[in-house]
């Protein structure tokens, strides 16, 4: 092969992967704009919000535990933490993309479209705003707890909150109106959460307790 020969192949070879490296960028743009163009629905916003604050909780919950519990108990809690600051940071960044605020002042109104008395639910109530979140007076108790105690009512926390926010993701996952990405993020945290209410609920078994 001359030496001309060989220059005009390089030539071309770089024309080709030049172009494929073009109109791949401009495929993956066109996918990007596809996955935004979806204009979110009170399900999709709702969900997000109230989910969001949901994760809020749990990170606090697992990250308030004593340092002092058992390694498989501390673990647990940092997977759980890790798992939801995530997952809360995909959903607000969603909810900023579209210029929405990141809290709901009508907190599980899109889980009970109607009610009028979800409507009016502030944090105020005597009852939480939304399934399985702890009390004030729980968070303290867990604060103050050391060793196989505090094991236990983080666990038992835990557990109620798990499926509370199952209950949230079965909601947004079984909506009609609900986006498919909604409903693929809340099957995920229905999958995730599910496994993790299994391992608590063996681990409170061995400590004598049950959720």
């Amino acid at each position: 092969m001359t030496r001309a020969t060989t220059i005009a192949c390089a030539v071309l070879l770089a024309l080709v992967m030049a172009a494929a490296g073009f109109f791949g960028g401009i495929a993956w743009e066109n996918h990007r704009a596809e996955e935004n163009s979806h204009e979110p629905n009170a399900v999709d916003i709702g969900f997000a919000q109230d989910m969001s604050v949901h994760h809020d909780q749990a990170i606090l919950i697992a990250n308030t535990v004593n340092a002092d519990v058992a390694p498989e108990v501390k673990g647990l809690a940092d997977r759980i933490a890790a798992t939801q600051a995530a997952e809360a940071a995909t959903m607000r960044g969603w909810l900023d993309w579209f210029g929405l605020p990141p809290t709901s002042d009508r907190p599980m109104a899109w889980m009970h479209p109607g009610d009028h008395d979800h409507e009016q639910t502030t944090v105020d109530d005597d009852e939480p705003p939304m399934p399985g979140l702890a009390s004030t007076d729980e968070l303290a108790r867990l604060s103050d707890a050391r060793g196989a105690a505090a094991e236990v009512l983080f666990l038992q926390l835990m557990v109620r909150h798990h499926r509370g926010g199952i209950e949230m993701a079965t909601a947004a996952q079984n909506s009609d109106t609900a986006s498919a990405p909604t409903r693929r993020l809340a099957l995920a945290m229905i999958t995730e959460q599910g496994d993790e209410v299994g391992q608590m609920t063996l681990l409170l078994r061995a400590r004598g307790a049950t959720a």
